[in-house]
């Protein structure tokens, strides 16, 4: 009976269900920026391959819009990447999306970026 304990003990954990991991999810994303956009798009941090950031229902591209983003990654830290009217682009560097319900784009008058999160 003894012996028995160990190897149930076992199978107990490893029958357990896992630890669910930390992982970028659905969030809103607000754009508080009062420029409108082009184009965004998001790259895991230390990428090189920049990636559409599909937004519903409507555009963040827009100055004051927002939507949600269905978004289904391992990673957590990311950089975000807006092309503005006259071509230039803007990058929020770093963005944690995991655990994060919505993201809101900020530029200040001197033109400096940040995003909050909640």
């Amino acid at each position: 009976m003894f012996l028995r304990l160990p190897i149930l003990l076992a199978a107990a954990i490893a029958l357990s269900p896992a630890p669910a991991l930390a992982q970028a999810g659905r969030f809103l994303i607000v754009n508080n920026t009062d420029i409108d956009f082009s184009a965004v798009q998001v790259r895991p941090v230390g990428s090189n391959q920049w990636l559409p950031l599909v937004v519903k229902p409507v555009p963040v591209t827009r100055s004051g819009g927002q939507g949600n983003v269905d978004f289904n990654n391992p990673e957590c830290a990311f950089d975000l990447q807006a092309t503005l009217p006259d071509g230039r682009v803007v990058v929020w560097s770093r963005l944690n999306l995991c655990e994060t319900k919505a993201v809101t784009l900020n530029r200040s008058a001197s033109g400096e970026l940040w995003a909050d999160y909640r």
